[in-house]
Order: structure tokens, then C-alpha cells, then sequence
């Protein structure tokens, strides 16, 4: 991959300490990248695995040390925790090996627009009201996700590249796609009301680019 510059790099939901984290590929991608800003938009730490089958492979610490060299060399890191890494939260506001801890943020654009930078849990009614069927519904997605990784192994085997078996389903689930627009609606919400011209987030491991009656998601 040749050298890439961005002014900004948003990054979420990697869940180091999971089996299924796509950790080869970003570390990859921060190796070639050169950016201003970057922004870890929760939930790259999966701390809900210590206790129930935490993975940690070398390559975990290759990635660790390749954001902190990051921020060594003057790129300003910015980490905004999730759910899965909310242990964290409880160090807000302050900094650990030149990585800053927000809660939200707001980023500037190169043109002048604001963005509102938040991981997005707490738009989410189950995980603020209900975390235990959180729980359970992340470990029926483990599930999911563990058919994934067989599926993709068969895939390679026979010459084919990476396929989201689980992104296929979830996102052909009536209410898995109900949810997903509620939550986007919610979010573009709090953006206006904040007074921001967008929202930058994570958590439902659903990316695209979308506009809200003028706000940007």
C-alpha cells in the first residue's frame, strides 16, 4: 500500500480481545497512513471479554504501539470510549502516552463545519436501560460472528475474498434495520441540537454516509 495523508481519521468498534477483530488489516492501514487527527470512536478495547475468552495476540500490542507512536510523533490521538471499553470514561479528561480521553468531542473541518464526535451508547435504549440484555444480545452476536469466521475460512480456501456473513444478516433483519435508523435519527437529533452541521459515531458497526434534514451523519 503507498503512503496515504488525511487531515482526519475516524476509527471504531475493533474490540481488541476478540477473536473476530480485524486487527491485521488497521494495523496495516495505520502503517501507511499520515494523518493531523485521529480518533478512536469507542469500543477498541473489548474489556466485556476479560472475563468470558479475552484474545490477545501480539499483533494487539504492534497496533497499541503504532497509535502511540502516532501520537508521539505529533499526530493528536483522541480517544472517545464506548460500552465495551467504558472503564475507561473514568479517565476523562485526561491523557496516557500523549492519547487524550473525551467523552464527546467536537471536530473542525478544514471548511469551518463542526461535527459532533461521540461513540453513540447512550442513544442506544437497551444498553442504557437494560445492559444485562445487552450482554446477552453481544453474546448472541459472538455466536453470529463465530459463524462469520468459519464461513470466511471456506471462502479463502476457495479463493474468494473477505464476505460479512454477519453484516449480511443483521442487516436483513426487520428490526435490526428499524433499530439502526432510530438510532441514526437520534444522533443526527442530538447533532442539531448541539448546534453541530453533523455527527461522527460508532457502535452499531454500520457505516455509511447519510444527511438529516441538513445533518451529516
Amino acid at each position: 500500500m503507498s503512503r496515504l495523508e488525511f487531515r482526519s481519521v475516524w476509527i471504531s468498534d475493533v474490540h481488541l480481545g476478540t477473536r473476530d477483530a480485524q486487527v491485521a488489516y488497521l494495523l496495516d492501514f495505520l502503517r501507511h497512513v499520515k494523518c493531523d487527527y485521529l480518533y478512536l470512536v469507542g469500543d477498541i478495547i473489548d474489556i466485556w471479554k476479560v472475563k468470558s475468552g479475552w484474545y490477545w495476540p501480539a499483533l494487539n500490542n504492534e497496533l497499541i504501539r503504532e497509535v502511540v507512536e502516532k501520537a508521539r510523533q505529533g499526530t493528536r490521538v483522541i480517544y472517545v470510549p464506548g460500552n465495551h471499553d467504558e472503564m475507561l470514561r473514568d479517565y476523562v479528561g485526561g491523557q496516557f502516552y500523549g492519547i487524550e480521553l473525551h467523552h464527546q468531542i467536537e471536530h473542525r473541518t478544514a471548511d469551518g463545519r463542526t461535527f459532533l464526535v461521540l461513540h453513540g451508547d447512550e442513544f442506544d435504549c437497551v444498553v442504557r436501560h437494560s445492559k444485562w440484555l445487552a450482554y446477552v444480545g453481544g453474546e448472541a452476536y459472538d455466536r453470529l460472528l463465530i459463524l462469520n469466521r468459519w464461513f470466511n475460512r471456506l471462502r479463502r480456501r476457495l479463493g474468494f475474498s473477505y464476505w460479512s456473513l454477519s453484516a449480511y444478516i443483521k442487516y436483513r433483519v426487520k428490526n435490526a434495520v428499524q433499530y439502526i435508523g432510530d438510532f441514526e435519527s437520534a444522533v443526527a437529533r442530538e447533532a442539531r441540537r448541539r448546534g453541530a452541521d453533523g455527527v461522527i459515531c460508532g457502535h452499531i458497526h454500520h457505516a455509511r454516509i447519510a444527511e438529516f434534514d441538513g445533518i451529516y451523519y
